[in-house]
């Protein structure tokens, strides 16, 4: 009986760091779909503003703050205010700064046929809007990126300064 009760502690054991990677993997995939609606609310965006993109602050510390940032302004073109929120926010960032994800107010105000982003116009190079934090511990980058040809990737980690 002992014998048994021993290998049932040591696949428990076996068990639980992995079905936390499984858990951890989940979220980063949703993070990654949450990042392609953001990409396609921004196209919508862009649509009814002439390709311009929106200029908008990379993020606010608190999101009583009334400055334009991605969650109040693609939040008319977004299917669900979630979308705002990576499923892996540990540290809230969501729910004290209105979202997950940091804005590349780089681009502000650049024509989206034309951008131009620390000199490489490439747009499947250019990132648009990252992840805050390195939300994704089992992934290379720990971060995701929605990049300006509307592909998301694991990748590029940029913050730039609210």
């Amino acid at each position: 009986m002992l014998v048994v009760i021993g290998i049932i502690a040591i696949l428990a054991a076996l068990a639980v760091p992995a079905s936390r990677r499984v858990v951890q993997n989940g979220h980063a995939t949703a993070c990654l779909s949450n990042l392609r609606q953001l990409g396609v609310a921004l196209n919508l965006y862009l649509g009814e503003h002439n390709q311009i993109m929106p200029v908008l602050m990379a993020g606010r510390t608190d999101k009583t703050l009334d400055v334009p940032v991605i969650d109040n302004t693609l939040n008319a073109y977004a299917p669900d205010s979630r979308v705002f929120a990576c499923p892996a926010d540990t540290g809230n960032f969501a729910a004290n700064t209105g979202t997950s994800y940091y804005w590349n107010n780089a681009l502000n105000g650049q024509s989206a046929v034309n951008l131009n982003f620390m000199n490489t116009t490439t747009v499947s190079a250019i990132p648009i809007i990252s992840d805050k934090e390195g939300f994704h511990p089992y992934s290379a980058s720990k971060v995701n990126v929605l990049n300006a040809d509307g592909h998301v990737t694991q990748g590029l980690h940029f913050t730039l300064t609210p």
